[in-house]
């Protein structure tokens, strides 16, 4: 005799109640970096070139690219945020948009531009040294 299974009321809640505290505090990353686009750019991009990962010839043209990559995620829409994280989905369990769609940004784009001579370092090492400049930009 087949087993009958019911979509449970409380697992359906629960379910609902994750999902709506991953977008709420996907929308509270993203606000407050809206609003504060210049400092963190800067405290990132100084991290990433103290850290060894990023070897560059002008920091300012590397603090410029990462305002501007900040700000086209404040202004990106679900999918095209989605679409830039995809490759790198799988990094950590759990991560932080912001920090996820820098660290993206950084490897893919960033890494093209005229003014950067190197990435050094692996993906989770550029995504924790972000990681750390956005917890305390949150916090």
């Amino acid at each position: 005799m087949a087993k009958i299974f019911y979509t449970g009321n409380r697992e359906a809640k629960l379910l609902s109640k994750i999902e709506s505290s991953k977008e709420r505090e996907r929308i509270k990353t993203i606000s407050v970096i809206r609003d504060n686009v210049d400092t963190f750019s800067s405290k990132v991009a100084m991290k990433l070139i103290e850290s060894g990962l990023i070897e560059t010839t002008s920091k300012s043209s590397v603090e410029n690219q990462i305002a501007r990559c900040l700000d086209t995620l404040c202004k990106a829409e679900d999918f095209d945020i989605d679409y830039m994280i995809a490759p790198f989905r799988t990094l950590i369990s759990n991560p932080n948009i912001a920090s996820l769609y820098l660290t993206a940004f950084v490897v893919e784009k960033l890494i093209n531009h005229r003014d950067v001579v190197d990435i050094y370092g692996s993906d989770e090492d550029i995504y924790f040294c972000i990681q750390k400049e956005v917890n305390a930009l949150i916090k």
